[in-house]
């Protein structure tokens, strides 16, 4: 095969605001565009809203109309001009340096993302939106076209016009490039990458050349927003995702790839397929003195017990271990108790069952405890813990009540898993 034919790939390319964010901008982003085309290769774009344009229409909206916020089908048609207006003045710029585009707007016939009824935060109908991308795109990819499509915005089946709230043009992007088979997808964005850590709070972090979507996600529940999980759970476990700067104005460099998918159904599963032992070390303010936790997590590591985990606050550290531990590990640990001043007592709790809840946006989700716990207060089935770490809720009890109590929750979850 000719280097030629290796560079020719099908793209789906999205434009971030700060890419686009003034007329130098858009026009180095354009000439990005036309220099990857000039490959061969064919080029579906998504942009962004100029700049901030999206928070200014809200905020200038509610001030002038707060009324406006208690109608969100009229909110959403206000703020969607932001992406509409992006794509026209995209187009000219393509148009400009000789590459023919259309941009589609969603009071076309032909408009590509279909959505539910949810305002503000709409989800894609991706069976409706997989045909009408194939009818309105594939074929000017066959006429060389470069369409250009807001990101952002859907429209309902009766015509009416919906955003998809955050990450809402990376979905956008995400949902064109399952529907195309699509290469890749390319995110341009005003940092070269996914970083390991922000470099507003460490010196010289490093640029990941890889990230599984799965550990993305992990990201984006501690608050580094590269990518909005909402997005993630679109992107096509078999299209990559590379994330770049806009800096050096071409389409064609190294960036951060994003593999794999990020799982979206809510699982209710053990934790450990056999009982466990919680190992309470209670104290007074043991969170100040790091010392007690690194001299434990020593002993622990000694004794080669495979930890399941470990929380801790101000005055306490629980640490979840196997069921049959060794008086030696225990006497030891009690040693290091005895010996801190902070400490005060240690405690254990033998046979216990790990039940975890996963899924996308749980800790999102009103009344999701009470869902869990309410069933299991019926069912005369005592919780030992429950604790929430972004979109995972982990509930302890007793082992030989397992069993029922999964049932129960998943009962109650029902509505969510499906």
């Amino acid at each position: 095969m000719s280097k030629s034919k290796k560079n020719r790939k099908t793209l789906v390319v999205k434009f971030g605001g700060t890419s686009l964010a003034d007329s130098e901008r858009v026009s180095k982003a354009a000439s990005s565009v036309v220099g990857e085309a000039k490959k061969g290769s064919k080029i579906a774009v998504v942009v962004s809203a100029m700049g901030k344009m999206t928070d200014q229409l809200l905020e200038t909206t509610l001030n002038l109309s707060p009324v406006t916020n208690e109608n969100p089908k009229a909110l959403d048609d206000i703020l969607s001009m932001g992406e509409r207006t992006s794509a026209r003045i995209f187009r000219a710029a393509l148009r400009s340096k000789g590459v023919d585009s259309r941009y589609f707007d969603p009071t076309d016939n032909d408009w590509p993302i279909i959505t539910d009824h949810m305002y503000g935060n709409a989800k894609p109908l991706k069976s409706e939106c997989r045909d009408r991308i194939k009818n309105s795109i594939l074929p000017l990819w066959a006429k060389g076209i470069v369409p250009v499509i807001p990101g952002f915005i859907g429209k309902t089946l009766d015509g009416r016009i919906t955003t998809i709230g955050r990450g809402g043009s990376d979905t956008t992007a995400f949902v064109l490039a399952e529907a195309l088979n699509a290469d890749e997808v390319v995110l341009v964005t005003d940092v070269p990458g996914i970083m390991t850590a922000d470099p507003k709070i460490v010196k010289n972090p490093r640029i990941l050349q890889t990230i599984r979507a799965e550990s993305l996600a992990g990201l984006a529940d501690s608050g580094a927003k590269f990518m909005h999980k909402k997005a993630l759970k679109y992107k096509p476990k078999s299209i990559d995702v590379r994330v770049i700067s806009s800096k050096p104005g071409r389409i064609d460099i190294s960036g951060t790839i994003v593999t794999d998918e990020f799982s979206v159904d809510v699982g209710v599963y053990l934790a450990s397929a056999h009982p466990v032992a919680i190992l309470t070390v209670l104290g007074d303010n043991i969170s100040s003195e790091p010392t007690i936790i690194s001299e434990i997590s020593r002993r622990l590591k000694a004794s080669r017990v495979h930890v399941l985990g470990l929380t801790a606050n101000t005055n306490s550290m629980i640490i979840y271990l196997p069921n049959d531990l060794p008086k030696s590990l225990l006497n030891s640990i009690h040693a290091i108790v005895v010996k801190h001043k902070k400490t005060l007592a240690m405690a254990l709790k033998r046979n216990k069952a790990i039940i975890r809840i996963n899924g996308v946006e749980l800790e999102d989700t009103p009344g999701m405890i009470g869902r869990i716990s309410e069933p299991l207060r019926n069912d005369r089935i005592n919780i030992s813990g429950i604790f929430t770490i972004a979109s995972s809720i982990t509930v302890l009890v007793d082992w030989n009540h397992r069993a029922k109590a999964m049932e129960s929750i998943k009962k109650s979850l029902k509505e969510v898993i499906a």
